[in-house]
């Protein structure tokens, strides 16, 4: 051995121990912007995008209305009529809402305009789904239904319009007597203690897998005279209304909420 050969080894094994203590830099780490926990809960998928996952809240089953009363006299049970897998609004007897309160959801509801549909405007299929109901009557923030599949009436009242509101992206009805579907997601608003607004509600709805609304930002609860506006409240029942105008009456089934 020679003394370049010497002078080699040292030299080497230096090296190897500098590279040893050299610690990786962050910004080329990929480990550096993995999220490992909180790990997301499992939810089981329906068999079909309609069918309730495995977190769902029935609020309809087909067979009774026990997840709802009566809006006028929360203490009786909701009056409308069931039928073979379905419930019908039974026009005078009021508005109904869900027993439970709820802030954040997603929501699932089919409804149908009957065949024999008649009238005009806002006086043909008229209904409606409020997202929060704060009070009695009408009061809460609506999403409208209502026959528009050939039927004019001013665009902010029409399906998927936050009533008075917002304008629907499109008009994605199908014609009277088939079932429709509304997926929506609900973010409440949030109030200050002194009753202001500390964030607005929003709302993204799908109506039969069409985009009618994305994202919007309310003004206020729905008000059909005069302009939206806010009034403090926390979680809030979901509300279905019996408008009372004189065309046969549309139904409801398999309705089902995700908290979120």
């Amino acid at each position: 051995m020679n003394k370049y050969t010497l002078l080699f080894i040292p030299a080497l094994f230096a090296g190897q121990v500098m590279a040893q203590d050299k610690k990786p830099d962050p910004a080329n780490d990929p480990k550096t912007t993995e999220v490992w926990e909180p790990v997301p809960k499992i939810v089981t998928p329906g068999k079909l995008p309609q069918d309730a996952p495995s977190d769902a809240i029935i609020l309809f089953n087909g067979r009774n209305l026990d997840a709802w009363h009566s809006v006028k006299d929360p203490s009786k049970p909701a009056a409308w009529t069931i039928d073979d897998g379905f419930f019908t609004v039974k026009k005078g007897t009021g508005n109904i809402e869900t027993n439970k309160k709820f802030t954040d959801y997603q929501l699932h509801l089919e409804w149908k305009i009957p065949e024999n549909i008649s009238g005009e405007g806002q006086a043909r299929g008229n209904s409606g789904v409020f997202l929060a109901s704060t009070g009695g009557g009408d009061d809460g923030y609506e999403i409208q239904i209502l026959d528009v599949f050939n039927n004019k009436t001013y665009v902010n009242g029409q399906t998927g319009s936050v009533y008075k509101q917002a304008i629907p992206l499109a008009n994605a009805n199908k014609k009277p007597g088939e079932w429709q579907y509304y997926d929506i997601i609900w973010n409440a608003p949030r109030f200050n203690e002194d009753g202001t607004v500390l964030k607005p509600a929003s709302v993204t709805l799908f109506l039969n897998g069409v985009l009618l609304q994305n994202g919007f930002v309310l003004k206020g609860a729905t008000r059909y005279i005069g302009t939206p506006e806010y009034k403090k409240h926390g979680p809030s029942s979901i509300k279905l209304q019996d408008h009372g105008d004189p065309s046969p009456a549309i139904s409801y089934r398999n309705i089902w909420v995700r908290e979120l």
